[in-house]
């Protein structure tokens, strides 16, 4: 059986003719409808590198240098606390389970670091809550050591556990070697990771989240303001995170809510605080008066087909796991065009549910949103006859495409 990732826009044809029709329709639709108006995006930033994605869809409005591996600095910790949300969230740690403050974080992270610090005191006992509140909050680098220590046993193990959790969460290039994001050649991250990052904490933590929006926290009778800038500014801002080192520079991951919208921005390698600053408020500024919503698909609403092999129906309709929105410039041209990608024909049985692609959808030349797609429905194996056509389809295909590799 020949099998290979098929395009709904550049598939070759099957004896399907319905899943053909079905490809051209979605491939027209966009395209048929664009916006009225005229220019691409001409946003520019100081930023060195940057992003900004619809927090919903996950899709991207603009970046600059997104994939440049850098140094996160601080907003590593953002990794650290998801660790301890997962542990927390799948019972295996509990908020007021206290975790010791050993002299290794007191000397790397606390008050003798003269690094950002909620000053624990050595050998304190300190419970998770207030760890993370110091962590977030504070951008404690002892609340960092203490709860990679208490989780993992020391800080090199729990490295090794965000680079796992890292990859589980689609972060390819990341690469973590503390919990705490102080400077170390090998710790390098991307912004493009990042902002994925920073989606998956605020849709999987949504008790959590909050308390990047705490605008102070008090530990140790030492009372602290929280780094993020954004949080002063009038414009929805309720978390998350900042950096500073001197080989990353400054960096923010922010996001902000205006009439239901989310987004998430994220900049590093400024020069100073106060451009950190400006240049997170320009972007999402930016995000929010240029854009809006487009609606694609609704929830329940059969996207495409896919061909089935060996099956009691010749494809399968697929769905995505909830309505397919987009965010898109106003004013804007530019062709919205969609694909479904996926590895087939697919065999047959084929389950309700079962992930069999993705939907890709480019604004003008430029990949912006990946949906998976799923079944829609059951389908059985088919009759010998069925089974019999579809496999010596497949094989004058194979043939097909031998020879015209040789041409």
């Amino acid at each position: 059986m020949t099998t290979g990732t098929r395009s709904s826009l550049c598939r070759m044809a099957w004896p399907a003719a319905a899943m053909v029709a079905g490809a051209l329709a979605l491939a027209t639709a966009f395209a048929a409808n664009p916006v009225p108006g005229a220019k691409k995006d001409e946003f520019q930033t100081r930023a060195p590198r940057a992003i900004l994605i619809d927090a919903e869809s996950g899709s991207v409005l603009f970046e600059k240098n997104a994939d440049e591996l850098m140094a996160p600095s601080s907003l590593a910790k953002l990794m650290t606390a998801e660790l301890v949300f997962n542990a927390i969230k799948q019972g295996r740690l509990a908020l007021d389970k206290e975790f010791p403050v050993s002299e290794y974080a007191w000397r790397h992270g606390g008050a003798p670091s003269h690094t950002s610090s909620m000053f624990a005191p050595i050998h304190s006992k300190v419970a998770v809550k207030d760890l993370l509140y110091g962590l977030i909050i504070q951008s404690g680098n002892d609340a960092a050591i203490a709860l990679a220590e208490g989780v993992a046993g020391n800080e090199p193990k729990f490295a090794a556990l965000m680079n796992q959790r890292a990859r589980e969460l689609g972060m390819a290039r990341s690469f973590f070697t503390n919990s705490t994001g102080l400077p170390d050649p090998p710790l390098v991250v991307t912004a493009r990771e990042l902002s994925i990052l920073a989606r998956h904490i605020i849709r999987t933590y949504p008790e959590f989240y909050p308390i990047y929006g705490e605008k102070e926290f008090t530990w140790n009778k030492i009372r602290q303001q929280n780094r993020n800038p954004l949080l002063a500014m009038s414009i929805g801002a309720d978390g998350m995170k900042t950096g500073f080192t001197e080989d990353g520079g400054y960096g923010l991951v922010g996001s902000a809510v205006q009439n239901g919208t989310r987004l998430i921005v994220v900049i590093n390698g400024l020069e100073t605080s106060a451009e950190r600053a400006n240049e997170g408020r320009r972007i999402l500024e930016w995000g929010f008066r240029g854009f809006e919503q487009r609606f694609l698909f609704a929830d329940g609403q059969n996207i495409g087909d896919a061909k089935v092999f060996g099956g009691a129906h010749w494809t399968v309709p697929l769905q995505a796991p909830g309505g397919v929105n987009l965010l898109v410039p106003k004013g804007s041209n530019e062709r919205i065009t969609a694909r479904i990608v996926y590895s087939g024909p697919v065999r047959a049985p084929v389950q309700e549910k079962q992930r069999i692609g993705t939907l890709k959808v480019w604004r003008g030349d430029n990949l912006v949103l990946e949906v998976p797609l799923h079944a829609a429905e059951t389908v059985g194996r088919g009759g010998i006859t069925g089974r019999a056509i579809d496999a010596a389809t497949e094989f004058v295909i194979g043939l097909f495409l031998s020879r015209a590799k040789k041409i």
